[in-house]
């Protein structure tokens, strides 16, 4: 959009047609769509519109979507994730008989277990 607005600039231009700053970033705002109100009402109550430089609303706009990206992709992947069926586990019963210890168990006996714990 930006590449698009600035060919349509520099075509005026060569017409000469000349447009202040401010004419540029009003037109620039008004070619948002209504996902970008609340950027266009921080900017526009907070900074000088006739001196904000065109490029500071491009890298904010740029940024903007950046992090609205990533944000949606977050909650896409959450939703994706939550979607996913819980996965099985298993639970032992832990008992304190002495016959019972670990000591009794072979090597391979106790290995055995621990993969089965693991999984």
């Amino acid at each position: 959009m930006i590449t698009h607005f600035t060919d349509i600039i520099n075509d005026l231009k060569d017409f000469d047609r000349k447009f202040t700053n401010g004419e540029f970033v009003s037109k620039m705002f008004w070619s948002l769509s209504k996902d970008w109100n609340s950027l266009k009402i921080f900017i526009e109550n907070t900074k000088d519109i006739n001196t904000y430089p065109l490029e500071a609303l491009y890298r904010t706009l740029m940024t903007c979507d950046l992090n609205n990206t990533e944000t949606k992709e977050k909650t896409r992947k959450s939703k994706e994730e939550m979607k996913e069926p819980p996965k099985r586990q298993i639970v032992l019963k832990s008992t304190n008989d002495e016959e019972s210890s670990n000591t009794n168990m072979s090597d391979e006996e106790l290995d055995d277990l621990v993969l089965l714990v693991k999984k």
